[in-house]
């Protein structure tokens, strides 16, 4: 019976020693620069008769404007600034002439540009050291309105400015709400009577008002126990409901209206998710929800008159991120994209199954096909929190080729990483880089119970949370559980230097995107129109002018950074009014007397984030290189 036993075993070793070895996967090796050949657009705002759409392209290299034939014909270029980036806003009703916004050198003080026929440009807000946002259309159309802190550079104030005056060269800016004590513009009723104000208490509470301009009086609709927040989305076309987001006496934010005359408040649209936004088509025969569904937004179009679902037209593989619909409500535009692709602009008529693709983003020397698809996941953080994140696993990744990785941080405190298309992350997970991006706690997108558990707990809990995302890395069985570092970008940033400084062993390297690194500077230099949300954040974050300052200096990397042992990167913009540059300065030259390899890059013409592929190309391409030597260590760097 031994002797059978042996030789069954030595029949199946020699079965197994005959198996053809697995084949090793493969994947074209993209360049920055080819990644950078992809194009982005943003808007898709119809004119007047249909036929075009307006958009901002960065295909020249910076946001410039396009018009898009919806017929399929070739663009058309309309602008060719080579220095600032331009956002398309809106055609003018019923004419050519556009409106488009744009900063001075990433700076945030936005204007409002006008673009006549001839393709003459008009500043249509000059207003030194202040920015102005635009805030749509009159209803009849001879005028629209904005908002300014022209007037007190901490608060935003509502104007409106007619068309006539415009054409006649001498823009009349009629200032029609003041806004003195934080009480910030939400929503207008179609006919200018009524504003929908809100109030920031702390990030995760708010108060809401009803402000009648006939009688001048303001009145508090937004009662209510605990914290909540509220939001308000937009007016009914007969101007009796305020139609509203809340998350009152609910983990989730629903959708709720206000009727104006009873004060009576009834439910519209609740689900398991955060609603995130939500409006009526132009004559109401369509209500548009979008919903931030586990990393991703679920888009419903609901027939009001009968309460049916409107099936919009199916893109294979891809996800609608928003929708537009005409004034005559005929005719729609889809913003659509997935995670191996930029987002794409379609068109359909209202009943189509099919939407026609106007743009063609990806560059087509990159086959998606070697492109990775994003994985929503969850796992287990120190105390047993699930931590939601997104996962990218690079296709030569496996247990006999184990690949080097990093955890991924978001901005905020309080954003969320999403499904969908980064060029960073695509171009690292090509080069070999598996990536996690991490929704630590405080995150937003989750119900408002875990968006507030890091409050005055940054660098504490939420770090913890990354480092347990760390730990999800390495029980993926295809990472080098020796090869991992963090990276992040603004409150992302100041994660991965929190690593650094607070636990220097964990990450093997880190790489620092425009983060802030001492909390008590930041606060105290924030925007002068961030005003109205001072209190919150210092609600969440820490007062830096009382005894919070001690806490905040705790959290402030700089404070610590003879404690970082592992290489550094920073990237920060010269221009940056959120993280002002000797921040970066500052922690760059303190780690640097650790003789620890630090890189830094400034780029002179960007501020809070990147504008210009040239500052992308470079910038993302040295933090690969940065990883191939720090984190990869190729064999041929070790020799």
């Amino acid at each position: 019976m031994k002797r059978n036993y042996l030789i069954l075993l030595i029949f199946v070793v020699a079965l197994v020693s005959c198996e053809p070895a697995k084949e090793k996967i493969t994947v074209p090796s993209y360049s920055i620069e080819q990644f950078y050949k992809n194009i982005r657009v943003s808007g898709g705002s119809f004119s007047s008769d249909k036929s075009k759409l307006l958009v901002s392209s960065n295909e020249t290299g910076i946001y410039n404007l396009f018009e898009i034939p919806v017929d399929g014909s070739a663009q058309k270029q309309l602008t060719s600034s080579e220095k600032e980036s331009y956002f398309a806003i809106s055609y003018f009703p019923n004419s050519d002439k556009v409106l488009f916004s744009a900063d001075q050198g990433g700076n945030e003080n936005n204007h409002i540009y006008m673009r006549d026929e001839e393709g003459n440009i008009t500043d249509l807000t000059p207003f030194e050291n202040a920015k102005a946002s635009f805030w749509g259309w009159d209803r009849d159309e001879k005028s629209f309105f904005y908002q300014s802190n022209k007037r007190n550079p901490k608060f935003m104030d509502l104007y409106q400015v007619s068309v006539e005056s415009i054409l006649n060269g001498k823009p009349n800016h009629k200032l029609i709400y003041t806004n003195n004590d934080g009480f910030d513009v939400e929503a207008k009723s179609k006919n200018n009577r009524y504003l929908a104000l809100t109030q920031s208490l702390t990030t995760t509470n708010n108060e809401m008002y009803l402000y009648d301009r006939r009688t001048g009086k303001r009145t508090h609709i937004s009662e209510h126990f605990g914290d909540a927040s509220y939001n308000p989305q937009f007016f009914s076309l007969d101007n009796k409901y305020l139609y509203y987001l809340c998350n009152e006496d609910s983990d989730f934010v629903y959708l709720n209206k206000y009727n104006i005359e009873t004060g009576e408040k009834s439910l519209v649209y609740k689900t398991n998710w955060d609603v995130w936004y939500a409006y009526h088509s132009y004559n109401e025969t369509y209500r548009i929800i979008g919903i931030n569904e586990d990393g991703k937004t679920n888009i419903k179009v609901v027939e009001i008159a009968s309460g049916k679902e409107v099936q919009l037209p199916k893109i294979p593989g891809a996800d609608i991120k928003s929708i537009r619909i005409t004034k005559d409500e005929q005719r729609g535009r889809l913003v659509v994209g997935t995670s191996v692709s930029p987002n794409n602009i379609y068109v359909f008529d209202m009943g189509d199954k099919e939407a026609r693709k106007l743009t063609n983003t990806l560059n087509p020397e990159i086959d998606p096909a070697n492109l990775v698809e994003a994985e929503v996941v969850r796992y287990e953080s120190f105390d047993g929190l699930p931590i939601p994140a997104i996962y990218y696993q690079p296709k030569v990744a496996s247990a006999d080729n184990k690949v080097p990785a990093l955890v991924w941080v978001h901005g905020g405190p309080g954003g969320q990483s999403r499904v969908g298309y980064f060029t960073l992350i695509q171009y690292m997970v090509n080069q070999g880089y598996a990536v996690l991006a991490v929704n630590n706690r405080g995150s937003s997108g989750y119900g408002k119970k875990f968006f507030a558990m890091d409050d005055k707990k940054h660098g504490d809990v939420d770090l913890k949370d990354c480092i347990w995302g760390k730990k999800f890395l390495m029980n993926t069985g295809v990472v080098d559980p020796d090869k991992i570092g963090i990276i992040g970008g603004s409150y992302g940033g100041y994660m991965t230097m929190a690593a650094l400084t607070y636990t220097p062993e964990e990450f093997k390297v880190g790489v620092n995107i425009f983060g802030v690194t001492n909390w008590l500077r930041t606060l105290k230099s924030i925007p002068p129109y961030w005003e109205s949300f001072r209190k919150a954040l210092y609600a969440e974050m820490g007062d830096p002018t009382t005894q919070d300052s001690v806490a905040l200096y705790n959290k402030s990397p700089l404070f610590f950074a003879d404690k970082v042992s592992k290489p550094l990167m920073v990237l920060q913009g010269a221009n940056d009014v959120r993280v002002l540059q000797v921040e970066s300065d500052e922690i760059v030259e303190a780690v640097k007397k650790n003789n620890v390899p630090v890189e830094y890059i400034v780029f002179p013409d960007e501020g809070h984030g990147f504008r210009k592929k040239e500052n992308e190309i470079k910038g993302y391409g040295q933090i690969v290189t940065f990883l191939d030597k720090y984190l990869k260590e190729k064999k041929d760097q070790k020799e």
